[in-house]
């Protein structure tokens, strides 16, 4: 059966941040992530983790100015610093919340600009960091519809820099909704990545609610992703409809099952 990690930053928005733990583990949730926890420190994040009981299955690297459009500085030229400093920026919270992954941030650039080998470079830094730590690295495609203009849009040319990367503490967290977008053909494409997920995430296609809307039957999806082995959590990392607490019914009934 599929183990669900409630993602805090979309998910229980009724309660202030530092809440959203004892929430998610109230409701049946063993597992919480986040997109960036770096309005607290570390320690509070930990406390919330610990008093809650929940494991944390992946948090992002600091992506700059996020109010600004900033959206990670992994893939951008003359950034480089920067991203190291990112790196070790995630590293006490990693250890306060007792994670094991992190997800990368590449960011918007401009095609012109594009340059893949500013993007290896830096994944490989961060990757050689972190494992150090004893953590490993996840990067994400995030289609062009939600992100106009991020670097990595596509899970092939996620799979092919994962080839150039070369590297065994980087893996790919394979969001369903935003491969559903870019290729379709979810659930197949599941089974042909299989050895290089590290992590998968979930939301109703088209317009990112709860899995049980949309176009996909996440029940087959849910029922394929134990076929092919995943032990892993399942992200759900979607824009409740009409509330946290009202759209949890698709829960409910996948845990049951």
């Amino acid at each position: 059966m599929p183990r669900f990690s409630a993602n805090l930053s979309m998910m229980f928005g009724e309660h202030d941040f530092l809440d959203r733990f004892a929430a998610a583990r109230k409701t049946g949730f063993k597992a919480v992530e986040f997109l960036f926890p770096y309005e607290h420190e570390p320690e509070e994040v930990g406390q919330a983790v610990r008093e809650s009981d929940v494991s944390v299955s992946v948090f992002n690297l600091f992506p700059g100015n996020w109010i600004d459009g900033d959206r990670g500085m992994a893939a951008l030229p003359g950034k480089e610093d920067a991203f190291k400093e990112t790196v070790e920026r995630a590293v006490p919270y990693a250890k306060a919340v007792g994670a094991t992954q992190l997800h990368v941030m590449a960011g918007i650039i401009d095609p012109v600009a594009r340059t893949e080998q500013v993007y290896i470079d830096n994944i490989r830094y961060a990757a050689d960091r972190m494992a150090v730590e004893g953590l490993k690295l996840l990067i994400e495609p995030i289609n062009n519809r939600s992100m106009p203009g991020y670097f990595l849009s596509d899970t092939e040319q996620a799979i092919d820099l994962l080839n150039r990367i070369d590297h065994q503490s980087v893996k790919l967290q394979f969001d369903v909704f935003h491969h559903q977008i870019t290729h379709g053909d979810a659930i197949r494409s599941l089974s042909t990545y299989k050895d290089r997920i590290g992590h998968i995430q979930i939301a109703g296609v088209p317009d990112r609610h709860e899995p049980d809307t949309g176009e996909l039957n996440y029940r087959e999806v849910f029922r394929h992703i134990d076929q092919i082995g995943y032990q892993g959590w399942i992200g759900c990392e979607y824009l409740p409809k009409n509330g946290t607490y009202e759209g949890l019914d698709w829960f409910r009934q996948a845990t049951l099952t």
